[in-house]
C-alpha cells in the first residue's frame, strides 16, 4: 500500500514552509533515516528524514515551491513489492483552515450561506493528517462577493487575499478556473492597481486587525519601484512584531551605566583565557542579565491567559541579524555558564544562525532578549518584546562622556545606554527597575558575578 509521505512541521509553530530541494528522485529507493529533502522555514533550513522504506512513486510538490502547508502531501511511497506505476497521487483535498461563503448556489438576500469545512485528510504513516498540496490555487471554496449591481464574482479565498493585498479589483479580472472563477494565477498575473475600495473585498488581514499594506498607483507608478516578494522569515517577523506591538502594553525604562570596570576586567579575563577563547562585552552582558533575572525572580516570567509563568532557569535570547530578517538563538540556563562556555556557545549559535542552520530547539524557549545595537553606533533605543517572554533588553553603543564622580569632580568615564521594554500585564515599573538595578550592578561590579 502507497505511503504518503508529507510536510513536517519542524517547529511548534510552523504553519507552512519552501520545499527548498529534493534529493531523492522518483524511482529512488529510500529507507528510514535517509535525507530525502531539504525544507526552508521561517527561521532555518532543515533536513527531512525518510520515515519508511520504499521507493519514491511520485513527487507532487517541486523543489522550490513556497507556501506548501504542514502536512500537505509532497510525495507518495511505493512499499517493498508495490509496482510503482500504480501508485496514483492522493486526490486533492480542500482546505479546512478557513471556510468561506460556498459558491454553488446565490443565497437569499440577508443571508449568508457557508460551505461545511472539509474533515481532514486520514493521517499518514509519514505523518499527520492534513490539507492536500494545492497547485493551482483554488483552494478551499469559492469565495462569493456581490457586485454593486447584484452580479457576483467567482474566487477563491486565496485570489481573494492575494488581490486585497495587491490592491487589484477583482472586477477587472477574468478568470481562467472552472466555470469563469478567478484563481491565484489570475491574480499573480495581473498588474497591481489602484487600492480596492468598494464592498466586494474587505481590508483585512486574515486576523481582522492589520490593514492589507499596499502601494496606490496613483501615488507611486509601478514603473518607479522594483516589488520583491517577501520570503517566509520576513513575513513572520512582520506578523509578530505587530500582533506583539498591538496586543501587549509595552513600556519602556532607561538607565546609562558606566562600563570602565567591565572593559578592565575583560581585558584581564582574555589575557588569562586559555588559546581561542576571546569574552565579548555581550558575553559579559549575557551573563549579567540572566544573574539579574535570578536576583529579580518575579521578571523572569510571561503572561499566559492562565496565570502569569515563572521561570525557573534564565535562557537568554539574543538578537543576530540574518539576511531578510532576524533570528534569536538562546543560551539556556545561561545563569549557569561561565563566560567562555557563554562565549563559545554564542559564536556557534551566531554563526549557524547566519546559515540559518539552528534548529527550532535552539531558537525558541527563550525566557528574555537581548538586542544590541551599539556596534553600529547606536546610542539608545527600544525594542518590541518577543512574546512570549516579558522583557527585552536594548543595548546602545559605549562612549566617552563626561560625568560627575562621586567626589564631585567632572571626570570622563565610558557610559552605555540600555532600554529594557516590559510587558506591564507581567512587569510592573517597581520590578522593572529592580531587574535594572540588579543588571546595572553586575556591569558596573563583574567581580560579583563570580560570586
Amino acid at each position: 500500500m502507497a505511503i504518503n509521505i508529507t510536510m513536517p512541521a519542524l517547529s511548534p509553530t510552523m504553519e507552512e514552509g519552501t520545499l527548498a530541494k529534493w534529493l531523492v528522485k522518483e524511482g529512488d529507493t529510500v529507507k528510514s533515516g535517509d535525507i530525502i529533502a531539504e525544507i526552508e522555514t521561517d527561521k532555518a533550513t532543515m533536513e527531512v528524514e525518510a520515515v519508511d522504506e520504499g521507493k519514491i512513486a511520485k513527487i507532487l510538490i517541486a523543489e522550490g515551491t513556497e507556501g506548501v502547508k504542514v502536512n500537505a502531501v509532497i510525495a507518495v511511497l511505493a512499499e517493498e513489492g508495490e509496482d510503482v506505476s500504480d501508485v496514483k497521487a492522493p486526490a486533492a483535498a480542500p482546505s479546512v483552515s478557513r471556510p468561506e461563503p460556498a459558491a454553488t448556489s446565490p443565497a437569499p438576500q440577508g443571508r449568508k450561506e457557508t460551505a461545511p469545512a472539509a474533515p481532514p485528510n486520514p493521517p499518514s504513516r509519514s505523518g499527520g493528517g492534513g490539507p492536500a498540496p494545492k497547485g493551482d490555487g483554488t483552494e478551499g471554496a469559492s469565495a462569493v462577493m456581490e457586485r454593486p449591481s447584484g452580479a457576483r464574482i467567482l474566487a477563491s479565498p486565496l485570489a481573494k487575499r492575494i488581490a486585497a493585498n495587491k490592491g487589484i479589483d477583482l472586477k477587472a479580472i477574468k478568470g481562467s478556473g472552472p466555470h469563469g472563477r478567478i484563481i491565484r494565477r489570475d491574480v499573480e498575473s495581473a498588474k497591481p492597481g489602484a487600492q480596492v475600495a468598494s464592498a466586494d473585498v474587505a481590508p483585512a488581514s486574515p486576523d481582522g486587525l492589520i490593514l492589507p499594506q499596499i502601494l496606490d498607483d496613483r501615488v507611486y507608478a509601478p514603473d518607479t519601484y522594483e516589488l520583491k516578494p517577501l520570503d517566509g522569515m520576513r513575513k513572520t517577523v512582520a506578523k509578530r512584531l505587530t500582533q506583539s506591538f498591538m496586543q501587549v502594553p509595552h513600556f519602556p525604562l532607561n538607565v546609562d551605566i558606566t562600563l570602565d570596570n567591565l572593559l578592565t576586567s575583560r581585558a584581564a579575563i582574555n589575557n588569562a583565557a586559555r588559546e581561542g577563547v576571546k569574552v565579548s562585552v555581550n558575553d559579559l552582558l549575557i551573563k549579567a542579565a540572566a544573574l539579574a533575572l535570578i536576583d529579580e525572580p518575579d521578571c523572569n516570567a510571561s503572561f499566559t491567559d492562565k496565570g502569569i509563568a515563572y521561570h525557573k532557569h534564565a535562557n537568554i535570547s539574543v538578537a543576530v541579524a540574518v539576511e531578510g530578517g532576524l533570528i534569536t538563538p538562546v543560551i539556556f540556563k545561561a545563569e549557569q555558564k561561565g563566560l567562555a562556555e557563554i562565549s563559545e556557545e554564542m559564536k556557534d549559535l551566531a554563526a549557524r544562525a547566519r546559515e540559518r542552520k539552528l534548529k527550532p530547539q535552539e531558537y525558541m524557549g527563550g525566557t528574555f532578549s537581548i538586542s544590541n545595537l551599539g556596534m553600529f553606533g547606536i546610542k539608545s533605543f527600544a525594542s518590541i518584546i518577543n512574546p512570549p517572554e516579558g522583557m527585552i533588553l536594548s543595548v546602545g553603543a559605549g562612549e566617552k562622556r563626561a560625568v560627575v564622580d562621586e567626589k564631585g569632580n567632572v571626570v570622563v568615564r565610558t557610559v552605555m545606554s540600555v532600554t529594557l521594554t516590559c510587558d506591564h500585564r507581567v512587569i510592573g515599573g517597581a520590578e522593572g527597575a529592580k531587574w535594572l538595578n540588579a543588571f546595572k550592578r553586575y556591569v558596573e561590579t563583574p567581580e560579583a558575578m563570580l560570586l
